[in-house]
């Protein structure tokens, strides 16, 4: 299908932008102005579930369906979406006892829909309708109604559904978000559940998983000499250097650039014991942290190599910034 584009005015498409924004905004504020015990009582639907919730709609309302049953799934409500059309072909045997079907539907008399909501009522499945039609076929077939009307659609024709949508999606957040909060669902399950992402191993990898240890770890006792303490350090190529006594605990630390601080001082070096350049009582993190706290307190503290001790503040390991990037946490 052609279109003329000669009339293009791109003053007349910021202004639609802009219009656009208004309607759908006003169109979700609208909603949670009027938003009450239903959406309690749906939320105790779901909580009450021993299966899982089973989003279902057509068209737009299936996209944005399937984004819902996504957006529950990953914290902490069992979800999956089943399409109405392919229900009534043989995947309504997805669906048991012990679920919730969400509904989507705009007009709330969708046929693919409507046809299979006698077979849910007899299956006893409790449904929750998400629909702008509070007298639907849906709506009566419904336990539960979520009223996501608008007053117009942002389409210029009010025909393509934009703020319809925009309300459906806001709704389900709304669900999905009640629904954590009342699981007590907390940023390490939501961790579990995206174990991939950044936000996974910023928050299940633990200073343990990425320190070096053993013979890696740089460390000296506080008599050493400077030039001991130097190839400590070159060996193990850290950076820094603990200064710990017999039982291991650390007394102090020593890096790069104090040494480059030593030398623009002009110090006898020779003449120097590690006791004598140490920084004693350094930032020390424990080997059960998450990896996020040394990348904090590096940044906090301007630092780029942490000694990490046991429970006893023994010296166990060490990090610097090179091994939080190889584990992508920074």
């Amino acid at each position: 299908m052609n279109f003329d584009r000669t009339g293009f005015d791109p003053a007349q498409a910021v202004a639609l932008a802009r219009k656009t924004f208004e309607i759908e905004a006003a169109a979700v504020l609208t909603m949670a102005a009027r938003v009450g015990p239903e959406f309690a009582a749906a939320v105790e639907v779901v909580l009450n579930c021993t299966g899982r919730v089973v989003v279902m709609g057509m068209g737009k309302s299936g996209h944005i369906g399937r984004k819902i049953a996504a957006t529950l799934a990953s914290t902490g409500t069992p979800a999956m979406f089943v399409h109405p059309g392919e229900a009534s072909h043989g995947d309504l045997g997805m669906i048991t006892a012990v679920d919730v079907v969400l509904a989507i539907s705009n007009s709330g008399e969708s046929e693919e829909l409507t046809v299979i909501l006698p077979t849910l009522r007899r299956l006893q499945v409790r449904v929750i309708a998400l629909t702008g039609g509070a007298q639907s076929a849906l709506a009566q077939h419904a336990d539960v109604v979520l009223d996501s009307s608008v007053a117009q659609e942002a389409c210029p024709l009010n025909l393509a559904p934009t703020a319809s949508t925009t309300a459906q999606l806001a709704m389900g957040d709304a669900l999905a978000v009640a629904l954590l909060d009342a699981r007590g669902f907390k940023p390490e399950d939501f961790a579990r559940s995206h174990p991939g992402g950044s936000l996974g191993r910023k928050l299940l990898t633990h200073v343990a998983d990425v320190m070096r240890s053993g013979d890696a770890v740089p460390s000296v006792r506080p008599d050493a000499t400077l030039s001991e303490l130097m190839r400590e350090m070159s060996a193990k190529g850290l950076g820094a250097s603990a200064i710990v006594d017999a039982q291991q605990q650390v007394l102090g630390i020593f890096t790069d650039g104090d040494l480059r601080r030593l030398i623009e001082k002009g110090a006898d070096l020779r003449a120097m014991a590690a006791a004598d350049v140490m920084h004693a009582n350094p930032r020390t993190l424990n080997a059960a942290s998450l990896a996020v706290d040394a990348v904090t307190l590096m940044e906090q503290y301007r630092i780029t190599s942490v000694l990490v001790v046991d429970d006893t503040g023994r010296l166990c390991g060490a990090l610097n910034t090179n091994d939080l990037m190889r584990a992508k946490v920074i």
